[in-house]
């Protein structure tokens, strides 16, 4: 009788254990999903905290009761331009934000405005995103260099406008006012509604001319009344200002909105430097022909509270000073103006460059970084953006135009070797006399751990990286193994700082692209021992960068 049930009873115990064993399986795949996802999402928040938390605030008691009312209505125009930040360096932020799964994520993605890991060379942090394409949402996903180069249209240059396919699938140029029309309509119609509570002349009439700029992608002479305002209080950096985001050309700008509180008592310490600008100009370590256009004496150096980031300004890496307008006729007739943005600046002062100098920078050299030599240092990088040629000297071309996509690289090198060599100069010239620029040369040093941490597709990053692979060939500093910590060469890094001057000046005032890209090919890299060095960072748990918590409430508005 067992003999005849038997096949059945080993069937019936067969499919029970397959049975089982489906059941464990999946218990097994969900629960090995659910570590996976967790091991995720502790990846990311790890990631989120590589961000300090900052309050973004100023004693608004320096405001006037229109000024205070002026605030809110700024914030609106800020957010219209980080919204159509969002369209130029990704695409649909809704339909983005709302795929992403957990909060983490989507926290991440706010701070780098899409999938992208602007800190960490733009690695995807999302899964289904590749690589993310040079040129941003600027230009067509699937265009080449060889295309755009081909594309016959007088205006495909211009910086306030993106590239576009037609119904033919030929390129096509469309200017910013009519790709973002309701949103710009919007913006011009705020910046009116702010002009008319302006009591500074000069405020007022940027905001006006600043409105009409934004609905003819004309900035010229709203750039020139900026230039022009030197009473105010309020400030307000607003538009298609940087080109950083355009990696494929490095002819499209983005947009931005800040918000800035002058602090008038720093800014007064500050006034003497701009006549001395002349006198720098002449003093490049270059000859006169890569130094023959004037810098002018009209430059203001004033510093600020920014009490608002919104745009390019806010995403991964926050800038801490701005040297503004861009427009090489505006450096010509007027200069530009340097704004340090104090908070920020003391920030990350503050939350990263002490810790850093702590792990990297030998003992007894800690004691040369401070406040004002970072301060000094951020403040001259931006003063050097107007020192140098902005025209090539064959008069053929801007040399934003001759260095294409290696432009902003190149500049930012440039700002921050020009930057230390203006330090030195002015400490010889007695112009400067508080601490000591070894103090300057040492903060500097540790400047260089912080930005290199920007990344790779950073311009700052890539500039940063230059400089320290070429001060290391020169041996301005030397690395002791024991410590693992880094020490200035006083005599070493002087005589490097002028040689690369001198190198960069050459290169832009030559138009020599094919150098510039060579410069970043090959010194733009991290090596190994650095790599090893900044991990040492990253486990000490300092953070890269800062997020700020802002708005009215933040100000007590």
């Amino acid at each position: 009788m067992l003999k005849k049930f038997l096949p059945i009873i080993i069937a019936f115990a067969t499919f029970s254990i397959v049975g089982c064993d489906n059941s464990s399986n999946k218990e097994t795949e969900n629960a090995s999903l659910n570590d996976s996802l967790n091991a995720e999402k502790m990846k990311i928040e790890k990631k989120v905290e590589e961000y300090a938390l900052v309050k973004l605030t100023t004693d608004i008691s320096v405001l006037t009761e229109k000024e205070k009312q002026m605030i809110p209505i700024l914030i609106q125009i800020a957010d219209i331009m980080d919204e159509i930040y969002w369209e130029e360096s990704f695409g649909d932020k809704k339909a983005f934000l709302d795929s992403l799964k957990y909060d983490g994520l989507k926290k991440f993605a706010l701070i780098n405005y899409g999938p992208w890991d602007r800190l960490d060379g733009d690695k995807s942090f999302v899964n289904g995103f590749g690589t993310k394409p040079l040129g941003a949402n600027f230009y067509p996903q699937d265009i080449t260099k060889a295309e755009f180069e081909a594309f016959e249209a007088e205006n495909k240059t211009n910086q306030y406008s993106i590239i576009k396919r037609n119904a033919d699938g030929k390129l096509q140029v469309i200017p910013y006012h009519e790709a973002f029309k309701e949103k710009i309509n919007k913006a011009a119609e705020l910046l009116n509604k702010a002009a008319e509570l302006a009591e500074d002349t000069g405020l007022k009439k940027y905001l006006e001319l600043r409105a009409k700029a934004l609905l003819t992608d004309e900035y010229l002479e709203s750039d020139l009344a900026w230039m022009d305002m030197k009473t105010n209080t309020i400030d307000f950096v607003v538009g298609p200002i940087e080109n950083y985001e355009d990696q494929f050309m490095g002819y499209r700008n983005a947009h931005s909105g800040q918000i800035l509180v002058k602090d008038k008592v720093w800014s007064k310490k500050l006034e003497r430097f701009a006549s001395l600008l002349p006198e720098l100009q002449n003093s490049l370590p270059v000859d006169k022909k890569y130094k023959q256009e004037k810098a002018s004496v009209d430059s203001d150096m004033n510093a600020y509270d920014v009490v608002y980031y919104g745009g390019d300004c806010n995403a991964g890496g926050k800038n801490i000073a701005i040297n503004l307008p861009n427009d090489e006729r505006v450096h010509l007739q007027k200069g530009s103006r340097k704004l340090q943005l104090k908070n920020a600046m003391q920030a990350k002062f503050d939350k990263i460059l002490i810790p850093i100098s702590n792990v990297l920078i030998c003992e007894e050299q800690r004691k040369h970084i401070n406040f004002n030599a970072f301060f000094e240092n951020t403040m001259f990088h931006e003063v050097a953006h107007g020192l140098g040629i902005k025209n090539t000297l064959d008069g053929k071309s801007t040399v934003r135009n001759a260095l294409k996509e290696q432009y902003s690289s190149i500049e930012e090198g440039k700002a921050d070797i020009l930057g230390l060599f203006m330090v030195t100069r002015l400490y010889e010239m007695k112009e400067l006399t508080e601490g000591e620029v070894m103090d300057n040369y040492v903060t500097f040093m540790a400047g260089l751990f912080r930005s290199i941490r920007f990344g790779a597709s950073s311009a700052h990053g890539k500039a940063n990286m230059v400089c320290f692979n070429y001060f290391q060939e020169k041996g301005a500093f030397t690395r002791d193994d024991a410590s693992q910590t880094y020490k200035v060469n006083f005599e070493k890094m002087k005589e490097a700082m002028n040689s690369l001057s001198e190198t960069i000046l050459l290169m832009q005032g030559d138009g020599n692209y094919n150098a510039a890209m060579k410069m970043i090919e090959e010194r733009g890299i991290i090596h190994e021992t650095l790599q090893k060095d900044l991990d040492k960072i990253t486990e000490a748990n300092i953070a890269k960068d800062v997020v700020f918590e802002q708005g009215l409430s933040v100000l007590g508005l």
